[in-house]
């Protein structure tokens, strides 16, 4: 968030307008991109994307009520609020299994749930997780309800082999079920991969001419902030050399 803010000030300080909006649709019309906010509408010859990537819900009726309530997402940040008590993990990959071993020195009970019947992390993660009594693995089996006035205090799940249906309590569950890229908005506009990433070159450029995108919307690996960053840069100076090719190309064309 600091690194954000910092961002932020150095935008405005050089007199870059900046907008706090949502981009409701962007459309292409001749070479000029219109782009749709909730509260304005911007036109544009060039659009740099860095849209990002957004935590994979449990898909269940009343889970935005708990987002902060008792769902987490990053056991780096809250691990430590299980103290002596107990958590669920959702999930069967390294980063479920991170959590997990996050838990350890925390927790007192760790319910790992995966609809699987068996792990996909690495193997090292799944030996050191099945070896801890603290930890139990219900394969098998989804969440179908979080139950709390408040904040979460059980989860009710379902196995999906029997059917059956069982209840836990427990502090807070942590949902590692994966991400997805934040591209619903470019269907048909640039094209994307089978994960709906953004195809792109090393430059950023997408299959749109005039669009370049950057971060973890994109296709290329190693999703993480300084690579977003960079990416961004290298974005944007190609931008910026495209911008003054092109408006050399008209004086030329104007003094002709």
């Amino acid at each position: 968030m600091q690194m954000a803010n910092a961002f932020e000030n150095h935008i405005k300080n050089v007199g870059v307008a900046f907008a706090n909006d949502k981009v409701e649709k962007i459309e292409k019309q001749g070479n000029i991109f219109q782009v749709k906010t909730i509260n304005n509408n911007y036109q544009t010859k060039n659009i740099l994307l860095a849209f990002g990537r957004k935590y994979k819900d449990l898909g269940i009726p009343n889970e935005e009520k708990y987002k902060g309530r008792g769902l987490f997402y990053c056991s780096t940040c809250d691990a430590a609020l299980f103290k002596d008590k107990v958590g669920v993990v959702v999930g069967a990959g390294n980063t479920a299994l991170n959590s997990v071993i996050d838990l350890f020195p925390f927790a007192s009970k760790i319910y790992v749930i995966t609809r699987g019947d068996a792990m996909r992390a690495d193997v090292v993660l799944q030996e050191e997780v099945k070896k801890n009594p603290k930890v139990e693995i219900i394969y098998n089996s989804q969440i179908t309800e979080l139950e709390g006035e408040v904040m979460i205090n059980a989860v009710k799940y379902k196995n999906l082999q029997t059917n059956e249906e069982k209840r836990l309590e427990t502090f807070g569950v942590f949902v590692n079920i994966g991400m997805k890229p934040n591209s619903e908005l470019l269907e048909g506009l640039v094209e994307l991969n089978e994960n709906k990433e953004i195809i792109t070159d090393l430059l950023g450029r997408t299959s749109q001419k005039g669009i370049w995108a950057a971060g973890d919307v994109t296709s290329l690996p190693h999703k993480q902030i300084s690579i977003a960053i960079g990416d961004g840069i290298r974005a944007v100076l190609d931008i910026y050399s495209e911008i003054r090719k092109s408006n050399y190309q008209e004086t030329v064309a104007d003094a002709i």
